[in-house]
């Protein structure tokens, strides 16, 4: 069974940074995306950033220019630095993996990330 354990998130002042991590255990095929999805109170899930196997990554716009998704593969472990950090950052953020074959998806817990004004 996979599961998804994150860290680093927390309370920050607006322009300052956080780096999340996620490790995840059990069998994880390697050809897959990792990545970052985020959800703020009243409002859908929505993605931040993924990164695939060979390292291709993709970024919201709200990310992009920002935030930075990195992962080791040798620890099974996705990480996401994010900057400059705004406000409208504040959710709840989900790490998340998807494996294309055979093609399953697994979700962290989620790990709040608030950011003062």
């Amino acid at each position: 069974q996979v599961q998804l354990v994150e860290s680093g998130g927390g309370l920050v002042q607006a322009g300052g940074s956080l780096r999340l991590s996620c490790a995840a255990s059990g069998t994880i095929f390697s050809s897959n995306v990792m990545g970052w999805y985020r959800q703020a109170p009243g409002k859908q899930r929505e993605l931040v950033a993924t990164i695939t196997s060979g390292g291709t990554t993709t970024y919201s716009d709200s990310a992009k220019g920002r935030f930075t998704i990195s992962r080791d593969n040798a620890k099974n472990t996705v990480y996401l630095q994010m900057n400059s950090l705004k406000p409208e950052d504040t959710a709840v953020y989900f790490c998340k993996i998807q494996q294309i074959l055979p093609f399953a998806v697994y979700w962290g817990q989620g790990t709040q990330v608030t950011v003062s004004s």
